[in-house]
């Protein structure tokens, strides 16, 4: 079956979020705007694992549904539709750490399929962080064992780079990411078979570098209100259950794409260099020579976002 699903959200628990940022908020806006598969987050946060466990239940296919679903959507004049909501466990984690000679800073989401995986996974990272400070917790735990951990835990949890672009908080941004995502994950990196793309990137310049051919491309809301959900979606075409969505994007087969944001809406989408005083459309990049008038041979520029950004890395 076709099924929509924005897999990377927040609570109120995190940082910048709304007040009013709840599991009824998530139910009623993923009806109004035809979500079918709605990412918990934040299941580190203890508050809001405590929530979950009292306001979810599993519904047999490795997602859960509101044991009391809101009734009203709580909005005038708000147009309800017949969708069937589900949940899927989900976090992401702020991992800054020293690898090399570089200060890293990436942020991943992870998933896991019950409620008892959530508890050892938490119990693990408890014991290397604060998980009460933030419901995007901040740990210095290099991503790669961050990988190794929630596979510990179960080898059906998984672990998806988010945003990957983001210039400050990404596995490929240029302020603290790597090259590529084996320099990052080094011997676990055949598990890494997704990368969200976050909403400044464009899917026709993803396109364009062969090194992420392996990888299925997903884009998420990253929702720190309700009303942002669905802003950006992934698409499957298969079974509505956790094990056939994460085979979809494992095989691709019933992964049929995204739903995406405008790109030049996102704050990362021009190139450019700001004590230069430089901002350019990828139309006005001149992507051949870094020699052009554009960007001089004495210093290249270090884009921030995009999928041509390696291309002018230091």
């Amino acid at each position: 079956m076709f099924f929509i699903a924005d897999l990377h959200v927040h609570s109120r628990f995190s940082r910048a979020t709304s007040k009013n940022l709840n599991l009824e908020a998530l139910y009623q806006w993923a009806r109004i705007k035809g979500i079918n598969v709605v990412g918990t987050g934040d299941f580190t946060h203890p508050q809001w694992f405590k929530e979950i466990q009292e306001k979810l239940e599993p519904d047999g296919s490795g997602f859960f549904k509101m044991k009391n679903p809101p009734r009203e959507p709580g909005l005038p004049g708000a147009k309800v539709s017949d969708t069937t909501v589900r949940f899927c466990l989900s976090s992401e984690i702020s991992s800054i750490y020293k690898y090399g000679d570089k200060v890293r800073k990436n942020h991943n989401l992870i998933f896991a399929p019950d409620l008892e995986t959530v508890s050892e996974i938490n119990a693990r990272l408890s014991q290397i962080g604060n998980l009460t400070a933030d419901g995007r917790p901040i740990l210095g735990l290099p991503s790669r064992d961050l990988l190794e951990i929630i596979t510990e835990c179960s080898e059906r949890s998984y672990l998806i780079p988010a945003h990957v672009w983001t210039p400050w908080f990404s596995t490929l941004g240029s302020k603290g990411g790597y090259d590529s995502v084996d320099e990052c994950f080094r011997d676990l990196s055949h598990l890494i078979f997704a990368l969200e793309t976050g909403l400044s990137s464009d899917p026709a310049m993803n396109w364009h570098w062969s090194a992420l051919d392996r990888f299925a491309l997903i884009s998420n809301s990253d929702a720190h209100s309700a009303q942002k959900l669905g802003r950006e979606a992934t698409l499957f075409d298969t079974e509505m259950s956790y094990d056939a969505m994460f085979h979809a994007l494992k095989s691709r087969d019933g992964f049929l794409g995204t739903y995406e944001f405008f790109p030049q809406e996102g704050k990362y989408h021009l190139d450019g260099h700001r004590k230069c005083g430089v901002s350019l459309n990828p139309s006005q990049t001149n992507y051949r020579s870094s020699g052009s008038p554009m960007f001089p041979q004495k210093k290249k520029l270090r884009v921030a976002i995009t999928g041509w950004s390696l291309l002018y890395r230091n």
